[in-house]
């Protein structure tokens, strides 16, 4: 059985994806994503479960930094919840009493529509995840009235529902990595994804344009591109990307290298099966047999010579 941590407690959307990711994982709940992925680093957990994106908020930024600095860490598999929030108070709470909702910042950004026109006085107060903010309301220790959270954690915690689907976007999807200490990679699938952070070598016009044409100049789409600062210097930024394939495919493994030789540095956080099976268009000099054959035409000239 695999121990996953997890950021907790029980009820967050994290506990769901990793049950919908390894339903047998042994799980162990944490207060936050560094604490989970500290975790995974000293060897108390096998795997952490964390979120890294959402559609309406983009990158969870305390996930892509904390993958980027310390020691070593590959994601080795994703999974994609829809997300829907609920409006959950202490029995015998009414709606209209509500004068503060408490919840995680991501949360908040998506529901944050709603609670405007339902409950336009309300002030939010942040906590460090959505089922903690259903967990504080039930012990009485809470400093709000009213919790956003998952369905499951309005249950879990005997919370009465005031509100359901009170999300702004009917498509929100929050995407979650699994993560661990380097080791064997997953077998490539042909429906992958690889993690990487790129940092230039010098802050100057067309630096990124430079490093992005490794990809382009292959085939390789990119799914996600984010800056982060190295928080080195002020203006000093690194950029956390994905792109489809894996690192075993010809085409990806040609362009790290490109990167390597280019790049002021490159961080490889794993290739693993994208959890939409969906599978990368590759034109046809893109394809693993068009750059085998091309190294072969280049091993007969220098054979030549």
């Amino acid at each position: 059985m695999t121990t996953y941590a997890y950021l907790g407690p029980a009820g967050t959307f994290t506990q769901m994806a990793l049950t919908a990711f390894d339903p047998a994982a042994e799980e162990v709940p944490l207060a936050s994503v560094d604490a989970a992925l500290a975790a995974v680093r000293r060897g108390h957990v096998d795997r952490a479960m964390v979120p890294i994106e959402n559609s309406v908020e983009g990158g969870v930024s305390a996930t892509l930094d904390a993958l980027a600095s310390g020691d070593p860490l590959v994601v080795v598999g994703e999974v994609l919840v829809p997300v829907t929030f609920v409006l959950a108070a202490r029995e015998g709470m009414p709606l209209s009493q509500i004068s503060s909702v408490g919840t995680h910042s991501h949360a908040w950004a998506q529901v944050r529509g709603w609670v405007g026109r339902e409950l336009p006085g309300a002030a939010y107060v942040a906590t460090l995840s959505t089922a903690e903010a259903a967990e504080s309301l039930a012990r009485n220790s809470a400093s709000y009235d009213a919790a956003v959270c998952a369905p499951l954690a309005a249950e879990v915690h005997g919370l009465q529902v005031l509100a359901e689907d009170i999300r702004d976007n009917d498509a929100a999807v929050t995407r979650f990595v699994a993560v661990s200490l380097p080791g064997a990679l997953p077998e490539p699938t042909g429906a992958d994804k690889t993690t990487l952070v790129l940092y230039q070598r010098s802050d100057r016009a067309g630096g990124l344009l430079e490093l992005l044409e490794q990809f382009a100049a292959r085939g390789i789409n990119m799914a996600r591109l984010e800056s982060r600062p190295t928080k080195s210097s002020m203006g000093d930024y690194c950029f956390s990307i994905d792109i489809e394939g894996h690192v075993m495919d010809e085409r990806v493994g040609e362009a790290l290298m490109g990167l390597h030789r280019i790049s002021g540095g490159i961080t490889f956080l794993g290739s693993y099966p994208r959890a939409d099976k969906g599978r990368a268009q590759i034109a046809d000099a893109a394809d693993n047999a068009s750059f085998r054959e091309a190294r072969e035409w280049l091993r007969s000239l220098r054979h030549l010579s």
